[in-house]
């Protein structure tokens, strides 16, 4: 039977960090990786980050739907025409403001019998954990059925503020291992059981939020992603963008995180929907984006 692995986390955790981890040592081991990703907007973008591991076939991007209500029939439906595989596993990444209880209850029903129950996989951001003001039960909903937790960020805190971290998270869930990002064993996963820890309900509004996404024209310089990115208010928690810098032939990806940490990396690809701008959060609006585009093209169009 197949194993189920789905990763949860509140935006910007490290859970496409921690997918493409297992999906390399999932196939260093023999195993045959199946990715489904769920964003908000234009989430070919992330799956667009596998290609070099895994054939498109075996990645399926799903925009917009909310997988854990709306999209959860759409979700059902990609998982059970899976192609059997010898060494199969299947990874679905949710989006960063799932409702991870309900998600897990729902997918549980009407999964072909080939598979096995689905089991949760939280990210938690040691640095940011609980520190998300209004969004905290969100965050703290998304570890309350998962499996295992594994921490991130935990170069940039204390040994102190770890073990804070991990002492809130057994009051919420006493049943989940607790790892980090370098314990992981891909080994392990597939035999992990589904968690049987009750879980507080949450709000289901409060997983919904708006978001948008806008074309992005060739930036003259890099300095214009940074002035995007600190141009667009704290209430977008999420910003995501990929277009060329300069006389670049390649693509650049970018990211501002929940604590504005701001990050740009090489993109080896050609986007399939076009250069973006993608924001998530209170507030996002196409007017707002592409406001910040053009005061960022016209001030640095120069330097």
């Amino acid at each position: 039977m197949e194993a189920i692995v789905t990763v949860v986390g509140f935006l910007g955790a490290g859970k496409t960090t921690l997918l493409k981890y297992l999906t390399t040592n999932f196939l260093k081991e023999g195993w045959q990786p199946y990715i489904i990703l769920n964003d908000y907007e234009n989430a070919s973008l992330d799956a667009q980050q596998f290609i070099d591991q895994l054939e498109p076939k075996h990645l399926i991007p799903l925009n917009g739907s909310c997988i854990c209500c709306s999209g959860i029939d759409e979700l059902r439906y990609f998982v059970n025409t899976i192609p059997e595989r010898k060494n199969g596993i299947t990874l679905i990444e949710a989006n960063g403001t799932s409702d991870a209880c309900s998600l897990m209850g729902f997918l549980g029903v009407g999964i072909n019998d080939r598979f096995l129950p689905p089991i949760q996989v939280s990210v938690v951001d040691v640095k940011n954990w609980q520190k998300r003001d209004k969004h905290n039960e969100l965050e703290a909903n998304q570890i309350q059925v998962s499996s295992l937790i594994v921490l991130t960020h935990t170069e940039n805190s204390s040994k102190d503020r770890q073990a804070a971290v991990i002492e809130q998270i057994k009051t919420l869930n006493p049943v989940a291992d607790i790892i980090t990002m370098d314990e992981v064993d891909v080994a392990l996963l597939p035999k992990l059981l589904p968690s049987e820890n009750k879980a507080k309900k949450l709000d289901h509004l409060k997983a919904h939020w708006s978001s948008c996404s806008v074309d992005l024209p060739d930036l003259p310089n890099e300095e214009c992603i940074y002035a995007i990115c600190e141009a667009l208010p704290r209430s977008i928690l999420r910003v995501k963008g990929c277009t060329r810098i300069g006389k670049e032939a390649g693509y650049t990806y970018f990211e501002r995180t929940p604590d504005r940490q701001i990050r740009v990396r090489p993109f080896y690809s050609i986007p399939t929907t076009g250069p973006k701008l993608l924001a998530i959060g209170p507030g996002s609006e196409p007017s707002l984006l592409e406001k910040a585009i053009k005061i960022s093209v016209n001030s640095h169009a120069n330097n």
